[in-house]
């Protein structure tokens, strides 16, 4: 690899900075912070990161204290990670100054960690996508040291998908017109999802369609040798069936045996260990279950309503519970649970002490009925401050037992 080289790509991305328009996110950094951005690919891990670069210019940075380079570029396809350094000086003949490093899909420099940990120890303030799951691993965590912070970008939530549409949330939105603009594009985006892409699509769902395959073959088959791609395809659909259900091991080994493949229980762990590490789902813990249970029965979420749907033949129910339960991951990561004692409720935020409850519709009595009561009996066990029960359009405010409960909207809710 040539100096010459990486100084034109250096060059060429900061024209690039300049040009490209973004769609401002919710993400915030600590501004000693150096970072791994993580998630599945096309999340927008990038764009957040160029939304740093685009924040520190307009505070009156100078591009000569910027270092991006994206290690996709063809170009540097047979860099070595002993030539990572040939980055640095490349930078620093053109500009003699030390800059922050924004290091996108460095995962694909093999032995990257600890040119990353050098630059970290110097002083050097660092920033670093990946797609890959190893970025999470135990041993790459060891060699980063505690020098960064590790965060999950996810697709956009649906404040960011508005605004990506160029809808700017009013004041009192929900009691204007605009609620029936917004309640509008709530339909596409709780069918197919916020991956920021797909919204130059039309055929949204085909789109869907090739992003999921590649992070099966690519992301899985690929990356961890997969042998039994058809038992690893009818976990990733019993999942998606089953997202209201809580979900051991051994009886995911029993639906997949029940269609006369073999697999065995610790497969099937290393399967779902596979599809969490490819953030294609995530687990939530029952609050009240034995240490042992928590982490052997857990429900299971997609990171995207879009990819979920895909599985589904009559997917709004089980589409509005794992919308609310990926709004739940962004805010709280994993400090959130389900609570199943005799009855069960969806969700639980102990550091919010509110009880969540999704259910589509309320207009039948004794759906109503059901779901007030499974609330109440559990709190009795929890003592929650903030009970609600989500649903796709219903809103209003019940009182019995002394306690309030809040039915919302699942639109609203999403923006509050």
């Amino acid at each position: 690899m040539d100096k010459e080289t990486i100084k034109q790509i250096l060059i060429e991305n900061h024209e690039f900075i300049i040009k490209v328009e973004l769609v401002k996110r919710d993400v915030f950094f600590e501004e000693a912070g150096n970072y791994v951005l993580v998630g599945s690919g096309r999340a927008g891990k990038t764009y957040c990161m160029l939304q740093v670069i685009k924040e520190m210019l307009s505070k009156g940075a100078d591009l000569s204290s910027i270092l991006y380079i994206n290690f996709e570029d063809e170009r540097l396809l047979e860099l070595k990670v002993s030539e990572l350094n040939l980055i640095v000086d490349a930078f620093k003949e053109l500009f003699s100054t030390t800059p922050v490093y924004f290091l996108d899909e460095i995962q694909n420099i093999d032995g990257w960690e600890k040119f990353a940990r050098r630059l970290a120890d110097s002083g050097d303030k660092v920033f670093i996508t990946g797609s890959n799951a190893k970025m999470l691993s135990r041993e790459i965590a060891t060699t980063l040291g505690g020098r960064f912070i590790i965060k999950e970008i996810y697709p956009f939530n649906f404040k960011e998908y508005l605004t990506a549409n160029k809808i700017v949330v009013e004041n009192n939105w929900e009691y204007g017109s605009q609620r029936f603009e917004i309640r509008k594009q709530f339909e596409s985006y709780f069918y197919f999802g916020g991956f920021p892409e797909i919204m130059k699509f039309d055929q949204k769902r085909q789109w869907l369609d090739n992003l999921y395959q590649k992070i099966f073959y690519g992301d899985l088959v690929a990356r961890y040798k997969i042998r039994n791609e058809f038992a690893l395809k009818l976990t990733v659909k019993k999942l998606a069936e089953n997202i209201h259900d809580e979900v051991s091991f051994n009886r995911i080994k029993n639906i997949i045996q029940s269609t006369g493949t073999k697999i065995g229980t610790s497969t099937v762990l290393e399967y779902i260990s596979f599809l969490q590490e490819s953030w294609l789902v995530f687990g939530v813990k029952n609050y009240l279950a034995k240490i042992s249970d928590r982490e052997t029965k857990k429900k299971y979420y997609f990171t995207d309503n879009g990819i979920l749907n895909l599985f589904l033949i009559n997917p709004a129910i089980i589409l509005l519970e794992n919308i609310v339960a990926v709004k739940l991951r962004q805010l709280y990561a994993e400090q959130f649970y389900y609570v199943k004692l005799n009855n069960e409720v969806d969700f639980y935020i102990p550091s919010e002490k509110m009880l969540i409850q999704v259910c589509y519709g309320m207009r039948n009595t004794e759906t109503e009925k059901r779901e007030i009561n499974t609330l109440l009996k559990i709190n009795e066990v929890i003592k929650a401050e903030f009970l609600a029960i989500i649903t796709l359009d219903e809103e209003r405010t019940e009182n019995m037992n002394g306690s309030e409960i809040n039915i919302l909207p699942v639109w609203k809710w999403l923006l509050k």
